[in-house]
């Protein structure tokens, strides 16, 4: 159909030649007419006159698309001023010209050299010209004209989206928009119905409908379940020339899902379940879980239990789980098989979340019964009480009975009970307890002012199975008795000044108890009666648990009495009374004048313009220590004098060589060459400093040739002024011992360094003669094996 639409066009165009001889208004105007001025010169005479010139163009059309064999003709250009002797030339511009659009020079003649697309480029300004070709002046001046392309039906309309995606609430009524979809065409919509489209629905149906002009979907049937069917897929075409035959379509996928409304309630599967608990189940403890179904998702299908009636109500509860909208049934308190083994429980599950408009669809929710049974065990003793509280007077006898805790077996059995007492609570062991009824008695005598509480703990054990025990506190609070007196609270140091007046208050005393009455600690003070006649000082109770010392006469003497002793009795107020004397000592001193004390020695009265006793006692100390550092000192000097020179080889500062050998003379001796003192002209550049140890103490030295006409007494106190010189040596003394016994010793070496340069081997047999001491020597060096060995 598209070839047969475009080939009519192209009938058409192939047969449509117009050359305007009147153009538009517009054109005449501005283009049809124009003035050709010819000018008449002086020498020739002639007038100016007015010619009328006439371009003979219109607008031309153009059709797209265009396959044909040949190129496309346009149309035609041509003047008035053109009388066909080939004289004018005409010439094309704007857009396209040379390459969309070629022109004959000579005819005027228009052709399109490629097809074209209108949907790129809908129309072309070009501009024409006459030139004559001998002068090469414009002939007519510069004319513009418009080629517009022909619109054909070659595109098919595309929609925005290869894919849409919508959703649509479940349950929804019939012409429920739910998207539109939009299809474009690139043709001309003012030109014929090419651009014009027109909406169907090619997949989807009976469920969806779409307008057919506005490419809206809507639902086609009431009542849609997602529970049902959850995902469509809708394809909706787009067709052009108003969804006539030969019109071009294009197509789009429209995937719509049904979103859950709370249309459906909670159902359980089962109207009734059954679960056990032992009865030591503590609280909290899960028994299980039920589960009511619901179809829906999300928020719709949130539950929430509850037990809404039965005997065990205030026995276990039902919490949901979150994630698994499950029930879970739990134990709320202690279970006990002897009172109930068997509870029947109403159980209720219902949507949290409900749609006022499904209400009428029935109640959304949904009950089961639930039956726990109890099961027996074997159960630990149960106290009486959860603690005991036994008070007991600390004055109470070892043996007496102070308090009773009591424990039973729950179960059905009635198991008899022992009792005990845990040691690791009681480890001085003052209580104990009757293994038979539970009665605490003392072991030891107890004391409040040490331990006021005792915290112990009593167990309770089946007597037919030890494994099944039990254990209570038990705080026992010792009770206190008035058995201790009162005494001083701290120590005084009491003084009375030698200028005291008579009722002067020179100290004031306070008493503590170790014993804690209910009512408070209430003390009373007085003197011991046989100090109350002729009484130096007396004591005044100030009814405040303190007493004042006050003095009695006027003056006191250090020369006479220098301290004064005070008895004091204090008794407390508990049943039966308790009173203790405390001894208050009283130093007489000298005071100023503001009453201040300065001095209370008996001493200071004998040595008025002496030292005082400290300062004698500190020199006489001073004196002992001087006399022993004297004598240490001396006993160090004594043992310093008896010490050897050399105390030990790494210390540098004596340099003492000792030679021993008494072997070849100095022939044998490595420590020093005797050499030296013979020769005063021997190299100093190799003497080494006497403060540093040398790396080798003994080092080999070359034998040097011996002058016998050099002084050696010389030659010591030459090098001896040297040495003193010498700014390098130590700052001490230093010994040098030179052992000379000259030269070819009668008893020639010992030493066997040598003997490995020595020719021939050496003869030992002599070493046997010498006696038992040279044994080892003989057997070493006496047989001929000896060297081999």
């Amino acid at each position: 159909m598209r070839t047969h639409s475009f080939l009519t066009v192209l009938l058409w165009s192939s047969v449509f030649y117009v050359v305007h001889m009147t153009p538009s208004p517009k054109r005449t105007n501005k283009h049809s007419h124009s003035e050709r001025i010819t000018g008449l010169s002086e020498n020739d005479g002639k007038t100016l006159h007015r010619t009328k010139r006439g371009w003979m163009w219109n607008q031309f059309f153009l059709l797209e698309e265009y396959t044909g064999p040949d190129t496309q003709y346009v149309g035609k250009l041509h003047t008035d001023q053109d009388k066909g002797d080939g004289n004018l030339k005409y010439i094309l511009t704007g857009d396209g010209a040379g390459s969309l659009f070629i022109i004959d020079e000579n005819t005027g003649d228009i052709h399109a050299a490629k097809k074209l697309d209108r949907e790129e480029k809908s129309l072309y300004v070009l501009r024409a010209k006459a030139i004559d070709r001998k002068t090469g002046r414009q002939v007519e001046p510069e004319s513009e004209f418009i080629i517009k392309i022909h619109d054909i039906n070659d595109n098919e309309p595309k929609f925005t989206k290869d894919t849409y995606t919508a959703s649509i609430p479940e349950m929804s009524g019939v012409g429920t928009s739910v998207i539109q979809v939009t299809a474009t065409d690139a043709d001309d919509a003012n030109y014929g119905n090419s651009a014009k489209v027109v909406y169907s629905i090619l997949q989807g149906q009976p469920y969806f409908s779409v307008d057919p002009e506005t490419g809206i979907i809507k639902t086609a049937l009431p009542d849609m379940s997602r529970e049902n069917r959850e995902q469509y897929q809708v394809v909706i075409q787009a067709k052009d020339m108003g969804g006539q035959m030969g019109g071009l379509s294009g197509t789009t996928t429209v995937n719509i899902t049904l979103t859950d409304v709370n249309d459906n309630p909670p159902r359980f599967p089962q109207s009734s379940y059954q679960f056990s608990s032992p009865e030591s189940a503590p609280p909290g403890t899960p028994l299980g879980r039920i589960k009511a179904n619901d179809p829906d998702v999300g928020e719709n299908a949130e539950i929430e239990y509850s037990i809404s009636n039965g005997d065990g109500s205030d026995m276990f509860d039902i919490i949901t789980d979150k994630d698994t909208q499950e029930g879970i049934i739990t134990v709320k308190k202690h279970l006990d098989f002897e009172n109930k083994v068997l509870y029947t429980l109403k159980v209720e599950a219902s949507n949290t979340h409900p749609d006022p408009r499904f209400l009428q669809l029935g109640p959304f929710k949904d009950t089961a019964f639930v039956k726990i049974s109890v099961e027996d065990i074997d159960e630990p003793p149960v106290f009486s009480r959860p603690w005991y509280l036994i008070e007991v007077d600390e004055d109470a006898k070892e043996g007496s009975i102070i308090g009773q805790v009591v424990a039973q077996d729950p179960d059905i059995a009635k198991n008899a009970i022992k009792y005990s007492v845990d040691r690791h609570t009681d480890l001085d062991r003052i209580f104990n307890i009757y293994s038979g009824n539970g009665s605490l008695f003392l072991s030891k005598p107890l004391d409040r002012e040490e331990t006021p509480w005792h915290n112990i703990t009593v167990i309770a054990t089946e007597i037919n199975n030890p494994k099944q025990s039990s254990q209570i506190p038990v705080f026992i609070r010792i009770l206190d008795i008035n058995d201790h007196a009162p005494e001083f609270a701290n120590y005084y140091e009491t003084f009375v000044c030698e200028n005291a007046k008579a009722g002067q208050l020179i100290q004031t005393v306070s008493a503590i108890d170790k014993d804690q009455p209910p009512r408070g600690h209430k003390f009373f003070f007085e003197l011991v009666p046989e100090f109350a006649v002729h009484p130096n000082f007396s004591v005044v109770d100030n009814k405040d648990n303190t007493a004042g010392i006050m003095t009695r006469r006027n003056g006191y003497s250090r020369s006479k009495t220098s301290t004064y002793l005070l008895p004091i009795i204090i008794f407390d107020n508990d049943y039966p009374i308790q009173s203790s004397t405390g001894t208050l000592t009283i130093r007489v001193c000298a005071c100023d004048s503001r009453g201040n004390m300065q001095s209370c020695s008996a001493e200071a009265l004998l040595l008025p313009a002496g030292l005082s006793t400290g300062a004698l006692v500190a020199i006489l100390l001073c004196i002992i220590i001087l006399l022993i550092l004297i004598v240490l000192f001396t006993a160090l000097k004594r043992q310093r004098k008896k010490e050897p020179l050399i105390i030990s080889k790494d210390d540098v500062r004596d340099n003492i060589v000792t030679y021993n050998d008494e072997g070849g003379g100095e022939e044998d001796t490595q420590a020093f060459d005797i050499g030296t003192l013979r020769n005063p002209e021997a190299r100093e550049e190799s003497k080494m400093r006497r403060d540093v140890i040398p790396e080798t103490i003994f080092q080999i030295r070359r034998t040097a040739p011996l002058w016998e006409n050099i002084d050696v007494q010389d030659f010591i106190h030459r090098r001896l002024k040297e040495n003193d010189s010498d700014p390098a040596a130590p700052p001490y003394d230093s010994l040098a011992t030179y052992a000379y016994e000259g030269n070819d010793s009668i008893a020639n070496s010992l030493s066997s360094l040598e003997s490995l340069t020595t020719e021939g081997n050496q003869d030992y047999d002599y070493l046997s003669d010498w006696g038992p001491r040279f044994k080892k020597l003989a057997d070493m060096y006496g047989g001929e094996d000896s060297d081999r060995d």
